[in-house]
């Protein structure tokens, strides 16, 4: 194997570019916390499984031929190729980081009416200054990402279906289907975190308002005083009833994000018309 890789390193090193890409732009992975040596391993490993199934005779990187001569010789369209590889890697990397900014943005809608929108802290996730609120809905999202083993799914399946489907080449041939891809993406993001925050931000509106009847009924009271510790409790109680149903719509977002990809590849593989 070893020596196969060696005498066929252009190829090898566009299937690892890609991989590198998807590491770089994964959550989790992408954290600076993680050293890069052992990113860069992790890319040679999965490379080194992914390399067999990749051919310049056949398939997608059939197009990448002319580009690399039969002993290993390439010319200046293959540094192209390779950043080509690249944008493919960070586009699946950077879509999964859409999924869970959703979940990020639900917290930050309904912080701010529970009297945590000063609680920042520094999201080591996403490398942002997030609500309180917003990380423990990423968490949430996260440890269901791992249990449900959606990182081996990308891995095994949604990264290897690219190498199946597309090359660099078919990205500049139908840039427009992209480019609508990812606007729809944001779309559902912003679709996906009002539909979490939706129930949370309702019974808070409800209670302030309450609240404002309240202190204009008696002025005497010190609704300010009482009024954040009812929010607080009201939306943890919301939240803690509502897990179930947070961890079923974690889990069908991670489904169809991930089918929603793999379409998006067979179209630009011209697999899907």
């Amino acid at each position: 194997m070893l020596d196969q890789i060696v005498s066929s390193a252009p190829v090898f090193l566009l299937v690892a570019v890609r991989c590198f890409g998807l590491i770089m732009t994964l959550p989790l992975f992408s954290s600076r916390s993680i050293s890069r040596i052992a990113k860069v391993a992790l890319c040679a490993y999965m490379a080194y499984f992914i390399f067999p199934q990749v051919s310049l005779v056949s398939g997608p990187y059939a197009d990448y031929a002319s580009f690399i001569s039969p002993d290993g010789k390439f010319n200046l369209g293959y540094i192209f190729c390779l950043i080509g590889e690249g944008l493919i890697g960070i586009i699946l990397g950077f879509y999964i980081n859409i999924i869970f900014a959703a979940f990020s943005t639900a917290g930050q809608f309904f912080a701010f009416q529970m009297g945590f929108s000063a609680a920042e802290a520094y999201d080591s996730l996403s490398q942002v200054e997030n609500p309180l609120m917003g990380q423990y809905l990423n968490f949430v999202a996260l440890l269901v990402f791992i249990s449900n083993h959606w990182f081996q799914k990308l891995f095994l399946s949604g990264l290897l279906d690219s190498f199946k489907s597309i090359s660099a080449l078919a990205i500049v041939e139908h840039n427009q289907e992209l480019m609508n891809f990812m606007l729809t993406a944001l779309t559902h993001l912003f679709f996906n975190a009002l539909l979490i925050a939706l129930p949370v931000m309702a019974t808070l509106f409800l209670i302030n308002a309450a609240m404002g009847i309240l202190s204009k009924a008696a002025p005497q009271m010190n609704m300010l005083s009482e009024g954040f510790p009812i929010l607080m409790l009201t939306s943890f109680y919301i939240l803690t009833s509502l897990l179930p149903s947070l961890v079923n719509l974690f889990t069908s977002s991670f489904s169809e994000g991930l089918n929603e990809i793999q379409n998006l590849f067979l179209k630009l593989g011209g697999q899907i018309k």
